[in-house]
């Protein structure tokens, strides 16, 4: 661990950028929201959207130019994100954080109007490795997006309580307490009223509240979330409840990082935020890390400037993402589950993330650079490694450096509760992070 302070003695975040991350969790209840977030505060510091269908030259007025400036593609629930220093040749190389949209949760299916014995129901999925019983009697909101006929998609949130998980109570299961069994089929529909079903509802419902016409709605991905909003904890509110911080968390530090580069033109690297979706089933999407999103925009910007394949080879060849997704902080009540020497604690810094079998990309390499870039910063930083009867869980570092050849360097948050519907965290933590990727965007 380093020996730093446990406060950055320079960087741009403070405190502050805490209370802004629980504004972003509340805004950000799907990816497609937590993109659209993004967007607007990349927006805000000049950044403008490049379309992938446009051509990506000095000709085109609304493409990415061979000059300099901050741009971003969208594609569904992820997005990327670069800036380009004034005067950056072809082969100049990028510096990428890598992260996540999606969490775990409920989603909605095609055909979602159900019930029984007098109750209307959702009829969902479960997405990821959600942790069943954290869904269990919340008060649940439904958001996401609604596709109409003519290809154009409207995002819709119902931010207040709608929906309910009802658990059994104990009086008709005695044995809950010695360990609760959840079917996923059987056990985890919602309950949102009471009544006949009539298909069409849920649909017709949300396309009100979207203001479109549910006759035009062709198309939806939608999911359950929390409506609770984030809040400090603890006696000196020196913690942070709050949903979806796997991996929001990584994503609101990274696009601060960024912003906070914007017309910088002494910038030795080109700065990167990668924002992927699916990563929490596997990242094989079109909009996941296991697509060829990340590398088409890099190659495009590479070729935009004027550069060759050779200009993309040099470029590549001096890359390095950190790929930022939350981690396990130790817990208190279960100590036994952690490796005995390695101990990540809540407000103790980012964590590095180190597997000998590549479920994380960090080498020797790998720390030596990030444990520079927090020196940098005046953050301290932890280790984590997993005990070795516990199997290990993995994330986008390992496919982005085996997708793209680019060095990864796997980082993260220490939290409790991951994949929970509400995790737990340190207050100082995400400001710690991003003031570290600022320092390690920058070079």
């Amino acid at each position: 661990m380093s020996s730093a302070a446990s406060r950055p003695a320079a960087g741009p975040f403070d405190r502050g950028h805490t209370d802004d991350l629980m504004a972003f969790l509340m805004a950000s209840p799907s990816p497609y929201h937590a993109v659209a977030s993004v967007a607007s505060r990349l927006e805000a510091a000049g950044f403008r959207q490049v379309e992938e269908t446009a051509a990506w030259d000095a000709a085109t007025p609304t493409g990415e130019s061979a000059g300099h400036g901050g741009k971003y593609v969208v594609r569904g629930g992820a997005i990327i994100a670069w800036y380009v220093p004034e005067g950056a040749a072809p082969h100049t190389p990028y510096r990428i954080v890598g992260a996540h949209t999606d969490s775990p949760n409920l989603r909605v299916k095609p055909r979602p109007d159900m019930g029984a014995h007098g109750w209307r129901q959702v009829a969902v999925e479960i997405y990821g490795g959600a942790l069943l019983n954290t869904w269990l009697d919340r008060d649940l909101g439904l958001a996401g997006r609604l596709t109409l006929r003519d290809g154009s998609h409207h995002l819709v949130d119902v931010g207040r309580p709608l929906l309910r998980v009802p658990q059994l109570a104990i009086h008709l299961d005695r044995g809950a307490n010695d360990g609760l069994k959840l079917e996923r089929q059987r056990h985890m529909q919602p309950v949102w009223g009471i009544g006949d079903v009539h298909e069409g509802d849920l649909i017709s419902f949300l396309a009100d509240e979207a203001g479109v016409d549910a006759e035009d709605v062709s198309g939806w991905d939608l999911m359950v979330h929390p409506v609770e909003a984030p809040a400090y904890l603890g006696r000196d509110r020196e913690l942070l409840a709050g949903p979806r911080m796997d991996n929001l968390l990584s994503v609101h530090a990274a696009v601060a990082a960024l912003a906070s580069l914007a017309g910088r033109d002494d910038l030795p690297y080109i700065p990167v935020l990668a924002a992927f979706d699916h990563e929490e089933n596997g990242s094989e999407a079109d909009t996941g890390a296991q697509g060829p999103l990340l590398g088409n925009v890099l190659e495009r910007s590479v070729y935009a400037r004027g550069g060759s394949y050779e200009d993309r080879a040099r470029a590549f060849a001096g890359t390095v993402c950190l790929s930022s997704d939350t981690g396990h902080a130790v817990h208190p009540n279960y100590g036994e589950r952690h490796d005995p020497t390695h101990h990540p604690r809540v407000n103790g810094g980012p964590i590095l993330k180190v597997n000998v079998n590549q479920r994380y990309a960090t080498d020797g390499g790998g720390r030596a650079l990030f444990a520079a870039a927090c020196e940098r910063a005046g953050v301290p930083w932890q280790s984590f490694v997993s005990n070795n009867d516990m199997p290990c869980g993995t994330t986008i570092g390992p496919i982005t450096a085996a997708r793209h050849g680019i060095k990864t360097v796997d980082i993260g948050v220490a939290i409790l509760s991951m994949h929970s519907a509400r995790e737990l965290c340190g207050a100082d933590d995400p400001y710690l992070l991003a003031n570290a990727l600022v320092a390690f965007l920058e070079g």
